[in-house]
């Protein structure tokens, strides 16, 4: 069945690989090497076999270009009509990503990791960090789409780089020979998209709002704004110095709700709604109310569709009523 949300691309859910991130991982054959610095990743190609036992290569691989990772079988024929679309896009890219195919037969492992409860499954690695995109084989307009919503968020998350393979190991023979124009970004997006590279968070905010107060049914941009006050909000503040401040003031709102974001944006999604709500009975009216709007804003950044969403809505208003 497919799982698209009516924008065409979910990219907040959030993935737990930390039994493969954290296990040490020798380089497969395939992999791409390590990054040289201050020029493009070397890669053996643009699309390669991403296993059980090499995947923590391209983990790292993702820390300077995004890896759209497409999780298939031999015997998926849906699979076989979505595979080809994403090589032909990756390869208009031009480096500015990588496909890592997953065949879920051989690699239970990570298709367990992805949650692929069905096939094709679709998701991205950004800064080691995996994200949900889809499920099932949808049109190529909205494959696009999600393509550009994937560099927005990487942006965000500063990885801008590019992959670079050898001539004529690319992609595979299904990809266009010439690299056609990126799909344009709406004017404000993309202000907001090279504010964001270049760290100015606070532009970001005010591009993206721009774009609300234009069509406030702009969704992109609504998740978009969350996702940028959430990396504002932590610029600048160390991991230690934010749970620090936090276990020092358990009654201190503001670094609880800080410490909610960190959470949240290391992929701890149940934990940061679990404090948030912990928290709520025993504020005031304006303390219950930040923390309502900022458990609605972080469901933009996971995203509507994500699981966790639900569960913690229906606690939410039961704490409110």
């Amino acid at each position: 069945m497919t799982n698209v949300p009516p924008s065409g691309v979910n990219l907040r859910g959030a993935v737990d690989l930390s039994s493969l991130v954290n296990r040490p991982a020798a380089p497969a054959p395939g992999a791409p090497a390590v990054p040289a610095a201050g020029g493009p990743v070397p890669v053996p190609s643009l699309v390669l076999e991403g296993t059980d036992a090499n995947f923590g290569e391209v983990l790292e691989l993702s820390m300077t270009v995004p890896v759209i990772v497409d999780l298939w079988a031999e015997w998926c024929e849906p699979c076989k009509q979505l595979t080809p679309v994403l090589e032909k896009l990756i390869a208009e890219y031009d480096g500015r990503f990588v496909l890592a195919k997953v065949d879920v037969d051989s690699n239970p492992q990570l298709s367990q990791a992805f949650a692929a409860q069905s096939i094709p499954t679709v998701a991205a690695v950004i800064g080691g960090q995996p994200v949900q995109l889809f499920s099932g084989a949808i049109p190529e307009a909205q494959v696009r789409e999600v393509f550009v919503r994937v560099l927005e968020l990487a942006a965000q998350h500063g990885v801008t780089g590019t992959a670079s393979a050898p001539e004529g190991a690319g992609v595979q023979d299904t990809a266009a020979e010439t690299v056609p124009a990126e799909p344009e970004l709406p004017p404000h997006h993309r202000e907001a998209y090279e504010a964001i590279e270049r760290g100015d968070y606070d532009l970001a905010i005010t591009e993206y709002g721009t774009a609300l107060a234009k069509d406030p049914r702009d969704q992109m941009a609504v998740a978009g704004l969350a996702q940028v006050r959430l990396l504002a909000r932590l610029q600048g503040r160390s991991i230690a110095e934010i749970r620090s401040a936090a276990a020092a003031a358990p009654d201190d709102l503001d670094a609880q709700l800080l410490v909610a974001d960190l959470d949240l944006s290391g992929g701890h999604v149940e934990d940061a709604f679990d404090r948030l709500l912990t928290l709520f009975p025993a504020q005031d009216a304006a303390g219950k109310n930040t923390i309502r709007e900022r458990i609605l804003e972080l469901f933009q950044v996971v995203g509507l569709e994500d699981p966790r969403v639900p569960p913690t809505r229906s606690r939410l208003t039961a704490l409110l009523y």
